[in-house]
């Protein structure tokens, strides 16, 4: 068994021809730029793209494998270099079931089995071409056809105000519009972390997730996990979801849910921190963008964490630690490689011989959690302090 870096939410910003798929990220997000970056300089052995619906991104997968940049595997996944690529679709949800609009990741091991899944959803989609469009049909219909082509459900992003599970989409329970016997693992969000999600107890059968959600090339990894895996395969993920054979997760590494955007509720009209219901006391507005905090709050039925529940490690990227400029980032990855390395290997001694003493301390209390936050809502991240 070997341990893997993994971050299964990545959007494609533009097609190698500039077409764009997914419109609010960044121009640089094309394929070729993702995988070069996850795996040279984050450090990473496994990312799930999930823009891969789009014919266009299979078509560059396809040329990558023809030129021999890369090579599918036989236990599913995509081989670059160091890295396997896994091909996912990220898919807005909106049935009669639901209270509002809920976004879901589906994962598949071939590209032949995403080509299909295009084939069958872009019947039911208005653009194929674009990434987190409108499914038009039930939720459970399309649990139904990931689990048939073989591949993996999961509910992104749970909590966010807008357009997830418990923030729109249902009253109380997962299952007034999911069948749980099909989701595969859940993935928390920016704005919250194992401890909170535990508090549900419906919850207690999943694995939780820490992706990245990178709508720009640096915000890759921003969250990721760690598993314990015999080889980097979508076959071996599977197995870890399930916690079968030994292959397992090991940690979550997450942002402290502090400074997700949408961890406390505030103000609509000016971000001022508010009670959900109350008037505000700055500009005297009703209306409310509700936290993540008390929404989970509110649907919570239990304390602590599950048993067995792998730790959730608060750490921030590398470029939001105060004094870490874009140069001095560059020469401890002159030194280390990759930010994997920076991030959990290098040591205080190691750091001190190439950056400032105090710099080089932030860097391992980084490591540690122990960084001091001030909370984001409404929007707006929170920040180191």
């Amino acid at each position: 068994m070997q341990t893997y870096y993994m971050d299964l939410h990545i959007h494609i910003g533009r097609t190698m021809h500039g077409d764009p798929v997914k419109i609010t990220a960044s121009n640089q997000l094309t394929l070729t730029n993702i995988v070069e970056e996850a795996a040279y300089r984050k450090g990473l052995q496994m990312i799930g793209v999930i823009d891969g619906q789009v014919p266009a991104v299979q078509s560059e997968v396809i040329q990558l494998i023809e030129r021999g940049h890369a090579e599918e595997l036989q236990d599913g996944g995509v081989l670059y270099g160091p890295l396997t690529l896994l091909l996912g679709s990220e898919i807005e949800v909106y049935d009669e079931h639901c209270q509002g609009p809920i976004h879901v990741l589906c994962y598949f091991p071939y590209i032949e089995t995403m080509q299909q899944f295009t084939v069958w959803l872009s019947e039911r989609m208005k653009n194929i071409n674009l990434s987190s469009q409108r499914y038009y049909g039930s939720a459970i219909k399309l649990q139904q056809k990931v689990r048939e082509l073989g591949g993996l459900f999961v509910p992104a992003h749970m909590f966010t105000p807008f357009k997830s599970l418990y923030g729109k989409g249902v009253k109380q329970s997962l299952e007034e519009v999911l069948n749980p016997e099909l989701i595969d693992a859940v993935e928390l969000g920016l704005s919250a972390d194992s401890l909170m999600a535990d508090s549900l107890s419906q919850l207690h059968g999943f694995t939780f997730l820490s992706n990245s959600d990178a709508h720009s090339i640096s915000k890759i990894a921003r969250e990721y996990q760690s598993v314990e895996l015999q080889a980097p395969t979508f076959k071996e993920l599977r197995l870890a979801l399930q916690k079968q054979g030994g292959r397992k997760l090991l940690a979550n590494y997450g942002m402290n849910p502090l400074l997700g955007k949408y961890h406390q509720t505030v103000c609509a009209e000016c971000l001022s921190e508010k009670e959900y219901s109350e008037e505000c006391p700055v500009c005297g507005s009703l209306k409310t963008v509700r936290g993540v905090a008390d929404r989970i709050e509110e649907l919570s039925d239990f304390v602590g964490t599950r048993e067995g529940r792998p730790p959730y490690v608060y750490q921030i990227p590398l470029e939001y630690i105060p004094k870490l400029g874009p140069k001095t980032l560059q020469k401890l990855l002159d030194v280390f490689g990759t930010e994997m390395s920076i991030l959990h290997d290098a040591t205080l001694e190691e750091l001190r011989e190439i950056v400032p003493e105090q710099l080089a301390e932030r860097i391992v209390m980084n490591r540690k959690g122990e960084l001091s936050i001030e909370a984001g809502g409404g929007g707006r991240y929170g920040r180191v302090t």
